[in-house]
């Protein structure tokens, strides 16, 4: 049998134990299931994605904004607010 040696988080593993131990399964037969899913499906069992608000240029545009609201040069424009309660 292959062993894998891995970093993980303190908290992070020991949230994981936490769970697994609730679902009454070890740590190891918890990767081992990871790893069988993957091997079977051939893709990883979850979607990853990236937060398109934490883009490099996402980031670059709010800052960009947040030094012209600091030098007062932002044109802010103020909506009338509507009372729909009638």
């Amino acid at each position: 049998m292959a062993q894998i040696n891995l970093r993980v988080d303190d908290e992070v593993k020991k949230n994981a134990e936490g769970v697994f131990d609730e679902i009454g399964i070890s740590l190891s037969a918890a990767i081992n299931i990871y790893l069988k899913k993957v091997a079977r499906d051939r893709r990883i069992p979850f979607e990853l994605t990236a937060d398109p608000f934490y883009s490099e240029g996402n980031i670059k545009y709010l800052e960009q904004k947040f030094q012209a609201y600091k030098d007062n040069k932002l044109n802010l424009l103020e909506k009338e607010l509507i009372d729909y309660e009638d």
